[in-house]
């Protein structure tokens, strides 16, 4: 399906591979982009036209059923939901700089606003064209690394519910992908790593993925990891668990 005059939301689309996502599709699409930073919201709409906005912290349940209310409401349907916006903390559980509301904050914005939101904003998705669900993901959602407990937690909790929900929605127009990303050069990583994807790359790749209908669209380095988990499990948790 070529991205063409679609109507598209895209949650945390303000910064990094969000932001990049929306400047490659604005040209040729109606683009809804749902972020906290309302500077960065209004410097958004500012730069690209074709772009409509709103404000909501997806962490908080209140804001996030408020926002999927006015846009099911404004809109008559919407081809492509992509669940972008996540947050990540690497400290662990016996680190001193470890937060403990950082969890339920966490917990909150990576996993259970996506089902949220998806939920939600389904009238407006089922319809008699085709509509697409696109949860980006991490290689970290397929085994995880020593850091960021929460944060891999929530990714291999976003795997299971994206295959479940593609179960659900196999005889709808619904089709539920996810793009699965090595380390991309953002400011969540900042510091961490090297050689790293760029945020325009992945964005690119995600954008590839929902045209050419890629159920688990692996890119970068999570192809080996993908490989190595198969050929030897033992071998992919302990590179892992070094990071």
């Amino acid at each position: 399906m070529k991205i063409n005059n679609k109507r598209i939301v895209i949650t945390g689309g303000t910064s990094g591979i969000g932001y990049e996502m929306v400047r490659y599709l604005c040209p040729d699409n109606e683009v809804i982009v749902v972020s906290k930073n309302i500077n960065k919201l209004n410097e958004l709409s500012r730069k690209f036209d074709g772009v409509t906005t709103y404000q909501a912290d997806l962490s908080k349940t209140g804001n996030t059923e408020t926002i999927a209310d006015i846009i099911v409401k404004r809109y008559e349907s919407i081809d492509i939901l992509i669940n972008n916006a996540a947050v990540q903390h690497s400290a662990t559980f016996i680190d001193e700089k470890f937060r403990y509301e950082s969890i339920s904050y966490e917990t909150a914005l990576n996993f259970t606003s996506i089902c949220s939101m998806t939920y939600l904003l389904l009238p407006a998705l089922l319809h008699k064209e085709k509509a697409i669900i696109m949860n980006v993901n991490s290689g970290l959602g397929l085994t995880p690394k020593t850091s960021s407990a929460i944060y891999c937690a929530t990714k291999g909790a976003l795997n299971i519910f994206s295959q479940s929900l593609r179960y659900q929605l196999e005889k709808t127009n619904i089709s539920v992908q996810q793009a699965f990303l090595d380390l991309v050069d953002t400011k969540m990583t900042k510091g961490r790593g090297k050689n790293k994807t760029a945020p325009e790359v992945a964005a690119k790749k995600i954008i590839y993925g929902i045209e050419h209908g890629i159920p688990d669209h692996d890119i970068g380095k999570v192809k080996l990891l993908r490989a190595l988990l198969r050929l030897s499990p033992s071998i992919a948790q302990r590179i892992m668990k070094k990071h």
